[in-house]
């Protein structure tokens, strides 16, 4: 018989072909019921960069899930989201059109981020269709739309009113490159090569010195004590006495204090506003005057005296070189420094006394440990690292950034006495160009206000993701349907950030977890190991790689390859190898093509047995589709489809299904297996794979969508699998016997079948035209 797959070879062209159907059919549209499975996607950025290799790998993860949860019998709502909010954007602008976002008026500068959104946006939604994402691109959103805007605004209001966000002047973390205020979310630490520097205290009136070994010498300026441990028996006799800062002249008290390490440097530490966070909380326990040595532009101020107008780099080394001059340098030292980094800017953070918005988080961490204790992680192992970030807690959230790109704090200010004005919710507020929607001042009757500059940090917007989705405020019916979501998918690196405030803002504004689920995926590396990154020349772009490989083999590649909440390298070659499966399973579903479907049969010991190990693969495979571990499916049904099903089990009942030599019965069993077995493939692997195995599916058993149909089940059969090993050696040995004697597989041979697999041997003669 002819096959009905024509195709002598799987032909990536055709998963357009079957995009189109299923964007014809609308086959992923979403109609709420009673009970959904809702999953909280993560809106990808389009930030300029190409979207990288190891992120379409994220997705396609995502979409497996998605898929899963429809073939599992739930109503799937699988959103789909563009995060357009941010520095990225802004400082992608700037570079594009040679311009800087404070020199440009702000109306034009929204303008051209706008556009270069746009551009990007188009080719990261082609990248997400064509991996095959079975969500909803008709009705996706952005985060920078008006009505997403308005949800962050309301949410905003509705805490002001509940007292959970206030005004304050702080020490607060300070990226000078963007010209904002980050929260300590936002701060990685990276080990950095610089100078510890051993300098020369005098002490006052004495011809005595002690040495202090700082990081930051540039911060002389503004030391106004130094602490030395009370246990300290070096330092024990200058206890509140009187030291000189070298260079700046000025005199300090020295004092005891349990913060100052004794095996660190000297063991005696100046204590400088704003030097790190340990510093602010001893400037705050001794109520000492600070001082501000750094400015907003990232510039030494006039407190520096003639270090002023000096880059905090060129200030450090010039009174490094003053105090060498000076003999008040004992020694340098090369180490490797622990440093807070801006994570958008990739530049050292200064911390500099700022007026921000505040959102309560401290009162809320045992509240939100608990929650966090409650929802499932995929897997388990993550969830410590957001208990970890519990523990490390230690201010509230500034909310505020000065920069342009964003949703706007909608504040007004009375312009006489500054009292500042919330507006009611609903609406989408841009306080620096609009008026005031007041008509005068609740507290002195002034009729003039000023509206708020700033915009939220970006993570206000994101963290309601699982309210805009469900359409919080605006549909209650749809609300009460949808939320909370089922499922959290996302990277680990945003575990502090995204998950943590997502959990944060929900309860506060809900009472309730957002999510039951999270499910956390770890780094897309480059082959050698490192993270990818523009700066490095390591991304690997995956539009290129999903067109000339096929989706269905990127997405195989990242279910096979990667171990679930592991970071995974990138490798086209390894990408490319994947292919091999699927040229596999293509011969194998094209040579079963040629027989008819029987819709029963009465298996023989042979039957019995490959049904009996699919049944095991069933099992396995349900296991990992139901913890989100696609790497347990993926490498079960290639195991069996390429070792136990083709090499052994096809080999087996060739002869049968051609019915030579057999009852009609007996070949029409080899057919139905043979079919019962590739169907049961096709869906177990149509999470993963969903454009082979949809066309397959269609081809071969059904006018209806493979997508459309229930992850099979265990039928609880007899367990043969006792057999296969010893089946599979025995296969073996005779292919290998022939060889070494120089026979082809066809020839005869005279070898005897052992005595526990006589039951296989009407299968086994004619496989290998035994004597």
């Amino acid at each position: 018989m002819e096959p009905r797959i024509k195709e002598t070879a799987w032909n990536p062209e055709l998963e357009l072909r079957i995009l189109k159907q299923w964007e014809e059919t609308r086959l992923y549209d979403f109609v709420p019921f009673e009970k959904n499975f809702v999953i909280d996607t993560p809106p990808p950025y389009p930030s300029g960069r190409p979207w990288h290799i190891g992120a379409a790998a994220h997705y396609s993860q995502i979409d497996m899930i998605a898929r899963t949860a429809r073939m599992s019998g739930n109503n799937v709502y699988f959103p789909i989201g563009i995060d357009r909010n941010g520095l990225p954007v802004e400082l992608y602008t700037e570079k594009k059109h040679g311009i800087r976002m404070q020199e440009t008026e702000r109306s034009k500068f929204l303008e051209l981020c706008r556009s270069s959104l746009d551009d990007l946006e188009a080719e990261m939604i082609q990248i997400m269709k064509s991996l095959g994402l079975s969500g909803n691109f008709s009705n996706y959103y952005r985060t920078d739309s008006e009505e997403y805007r308005i949800l962050t605004q309301s949410t905003f209001i509705e805490l002001w009113k509940k007292g959970i966000v206030y005004k304050a002047t702080r020490p607060n973390n300070y990226d000078w490159v963007s010209g904002t205020t980050i929260a300590d979310a936002e701060i990685v630490y990276q080990d950095i090569q610089t100078k510890l520097v051993y300098m020369k205290f005098k002490i006052k009136n004495s011809d005595k010195e002690i040495i202090i070994a700082s990081t930051r010498p540039e911060l002389l300026c503004a030391c106004q004590t130094v602490i030395v441990n009370p246990e300290d028996s070096r330092y024990s006799e200058f206890i509140g006495k009187e030291i000189i800062v070298p260079v700046i002249n000025r005199e300090v008290k020295i004092r005891a204090h349990h913060s100052a390490q004794m095996e660190f440097g000297s063991g005696a530490v100046m204590v400088c506003s704003y030097g790190d966070q340990n510093d602010v909380a001893l400037f705050r326990e001794m109520k000492l005057p600070e001082i501000v040595a750094i400015g907003m532009n990232g510039l030494m101020t006039e407190s520096a005296g003639k270090y002023a107008g000096l880059k905090v780099k060129q200030a450090r080394t010039q009174i490094i070189e003053d105090l060498q001059n000076a003999g008040l340098v004992e020694k340098i030292e090369e180490i490797s420094h622990r440093t807070p980094i801006s994570e958008r800017s990739k530049i050292p953070i200064e911390i500099i006394p700022m007026e921000e918005y505040y959102v309560k988080q401290i009162d809320s961490i045992d509240k939100i440990r608990g929650i966090g204790k409650k929802i499932t992680f995929y897997p388990e192992m993550h969830k410590q690292i957001l208990m970890n970030w519990l523990d490390s807690i230690s201010i509230d959230w500034p909310i505020s950034r000065r920069r342009f790109y964003g949703t706007e704090i909608p504040i007004w200010y009375c312009k006489n006495c500054s009292e500042p004005h919330v507006p009611e919710p609903g609406k989408y507020y841009m306080p620096w160009k609009d008026s005031a929607p007041f008509e005068k001042c609740v507290k002195c009757g002034s009729k003039e206000f000023v509206g708020e500059f700033r915009t939220f940090d970006t993570w206000m917007d994101s963290s309601v993701s699982p309210l805009f989705i469900s359409k919080f405020n605006k549909d209650a019916e749809f609300f009460r349907k949808t939320y909370p979501a089922t499922l959290r998918p996302q990277a680990k690196d945003i575990v502090r950030t995204w998950l943590y405030y997502t959990i944060l803002r929900c309860e506060q504004l809900t009472g309730k977890a957002p999510w039951s689920e999270a499910w956390i995926m770890g780094y897309g590396l480059d082959e050698k190991g490192m993270k990818m990154s523009k700066s490095k020349g390591n991304v690997v772009d995956p539009l290129p790689v999903i067109q000339k490989f096929g989706a269905d083999t990127f997405r195989f590649w990242s279910a096979s390859e990667i171990n679930h909440g592991y970071d995974f390298r990138c490798n086209e070659q390894k990408i490319e190898t994947t292919k091999k499966f699927l040229s596999k399973l293509w011969n194998v579903s094209r040579f079963i093509s040629s027989y008819d479907v029987i819709p029963n049969g009465k298996p023989t010991e042979s039957d019995k047995w490959i049904l009996s190990e699919l049944d095991k693969l069933i099992v396995e495979c349900r296991k990992g589709y139901a913890e989100y571990n696609f790497f347990v499916p993926a490498i079960a049904i290639r195991e069996f489809t390429w070792n136990l099903f083709a090499a052994h089990y096809i080999e087996m009942v060739k002869a049968r299904a051609y019915g030579e030599g057999f009852t009609e019965d007996e070949k029409n069993a080899a057919i139905y297996t043979l079919h019962k077995v590739l169907s049961t493939i096709l869906l177990l692997l149509a999470p993963i794979t969903p454009f082979i195995t949809d066309y397959m599916w269609q081809e071969l058993y059904s006018k209806e969508t493979i997508h459309k149909q229930a992850l099979p089940k265990s039928e609880g059969i007899e367990d043969m699998t006792k057999f296969t090993a010893e089946l599979s050696d025995f296969n073996s040995r005779v292919w290998n016997e022939k060889k070494s004697k120089g026979l082809s597989l066809k020839d005869v041979i005279s070898i005897e079948i052992p005595e526990s697999l006589r039951i296989f041997a009407k299968d086994l003669i004619p496989m290998h035209k035994i004597e």
